[in-house]
This record gives C-alpha cells, structure tokens and sequence, in this order.
C-alpha cells in the first residue's frame, strides 16, 4: 500500500514559557506595571480587580481573562476590598491569529478553567520556586524529581486553552454532536452535585453536618460520599472543610477582620480549633499566611538590592 505522510498543521504554536504564577493578593497590593516582548494572560480565579493595558482601564471579576501583547505596558490594581487570585502566565507566541485576542476581555468556562489548572499542577512538578511570588523573574528546573513531560504538557494545555478560546470567540461556530447517553460521566460534575456545591457556599458560615446536607439537597449518604469521592477524591465533609480554610484565606486576605472574628464568621467553636484546621490544611498558621502574602504584597514597594 502507498502509504502518504500528512504533516500536522500547527495554526498557533507556543515557542516558550516565560513565567508561570498563581498568585493571592492582598486587597490593598500595588504593583508599578511593566511591558515586555512576549504575551502575557491573566485569569481571574477569584475576586475581583482593576486591569491597565497601555491606555485602557478595565473591571475583571471571576472568571475573566485578558491578553497583554507583546511591549504593552499593563497593571494590576486592586479595590481595596477584594482579595484576589490570579493565575498569570507569560509566554512567546508569533502565530498570527494570537492578533485576534488583541483588546479582548474573554471569559474562561469549566474546560478552559481546567487546563489552567493543569498548567499550574505540571508547573509545580516540573520546576522549583514559590508560584506566588510575582517578583521571581526565572523557571528553574526541577532536576532533583522531575515530572516526565511537564515542560510539554504546560506547553500542550496552553495550545490547547488558547485553541478554545479562539474556536469560541473568533471562529465560526461548529456544529455541536448529541450527547451519547451510554458514555460515563463519572468524575464531571452534574446538576445534582452543582445543588450541593451551591448549598454549602451558601451555608460556608454553617457546622454543616452530612445529615443536614442529605436532607436539605435530598440526597442519600451513600450517593452523596461516592459524588465527591468520584469528583474530588474526597469525603463532602473534608472537602468543606477545603471550603471553609480557601474562604478562610480570602478573608485574611482581606484585611478587614482578626483571626478570632474569621473563626466565628466561618462557625468554627473556637479560634484554636480553626487555627488547628488551618494549619492541616496549608500547613502554615493563620499568621504564617497572613504574614507569608503580605511580604508578597510589601515586596514591590521598595527597591531591589543595588537600586536607588
């Protein structure tokens, strides 16, 4: 048989990742801004901010997501009541129809929010470094225990979240297949488990117990354990608990309560019980954090070694 080659076609390719953060802010954090030669995205994942590029002001929420060209001077500005979470990722990319997202202000959905947090997991296998420090300014390889292939999974998720947000905004729609009923849906969240992810958001300042949830959301012990166990790996009280500590960061985040009023805002019977959460969970103090972002956050208001 005469077999014929077909060369893959690459309409957007990512030369190189600059930079890779995942970053929680302070409320009040300041940053001077920059411009550089390469592409840089910012996804918001949680609060809300203030974005500068070149001329323009813009109001990001949860979920939003800009693209700084290359030699576009951009900012990062908070409210002063919002503690964000940003995902920021820097990259080299000269495909032309990276021109399309140029002015844009997309918004991520569930599969696009995926990949980013694919790029960060393979990221934080891949290299050494404190993703959530804005001021590190080089990758270092792990050598010590590298994860096979990391460097080109981040390089695969980034094409890959890119090419969706393009067929998305800037191509002509496809035609979208019927679902197949006999494929599984094990792992994805349904409409059942999106009701009792939005009760406990709801009820986070709650002591939650399964009994309550079962009965509030109708929804048996034994289905709702294999729910989270099948989506998150987890039983539904730890993954509260996960909940209650990111609300908990947010909170700190925020500069506007003590630690005793986070602990009786969130249900906890005791501040040292919620400090003993706390600590399992990120394995820092309520202090610890505190202090380890707003060093972070400190950081750019003063000068590098060397510099007047």
């Amino acid at each position: 048989m005469a077999y014929k080659v077909l060369h893959l076609r690459t309409p957007l390719s990512v030369r190189s990742i600059i930079s890779i953060h995942y970053f929680d802010y302070m409320s009040d954090f300041t940053f001077p801004g920059e411009s550089h030669d390469f592409w840089e995205l910012l996804c918001v994942d949680k609060g809300e901010i203030e974005a500068v590029a070149g001329e323009k002001r813009y109001s990001l929420k949860k979920g939003s997501i800009i693209f700084h060209q290359p030699n576009e001077f951009h900012n990062v500005i908070t409210n002063g009541r919002s503690a964000p979470s940003l995902v920021v990722i820097a990259f080299e990319c000269n495909s032309p129809c990276m021109k399309a997202f140029q002015n844009q202000i997309l918004t991520v959905q569930e599969t696009e929010s995926a990949l980013l947090a694919q790029i960060i997991i393979e990221a934080r296998q891949g290299f050494y470094g404190r993703l959530d420090d804005p001021y590190q300014e080089e990758m270092i390889r792990n050598t010590q225990t590298p994860a096979f292939g990391a460097e080109q999974l981040i390089r695969n998720y980034l094409e890959e979240l890119l090419i969706h947000l393009y067929r998305r905004y800037f191509a002509s729609p496809l035609p979208v297949p019927a679902q197949d009923p006999r494929l599984p849906r094990l792992g994805r969240p349904n409409e059942t488990y999106n009701r009792i992810h939005r009760y406990m958001e709801e009820h986070i300042h709650e002591q939650l117990t399964i009994e309550k949830i079962c009965k509030t959301t109708l929804v048996s012990r034994s289905h709702l354990q294999k729910l989270f166990q099948e989506i998150h790996g987890c039983g539904v009280m730890e993954f509260f608990t996960l909940m209650k500590i990111d609300t908990a960061k947010e909170m700190i985040r925020s500069n506007q309560l003590n630690f005793t009023q986070i602990s009786d805002r969130l249900g906890y019977t005791s501040i040292h019980y919620f400090s003993r959460q706390f600590k399992k969970v990120t394995h820092m103090t309520p202090s610890e954090y505190a202090s380890s972002i707003r060093l972070l956050s400190e950081k750019g208001r003063f000068p590098k070694e060397g510099q007047s």
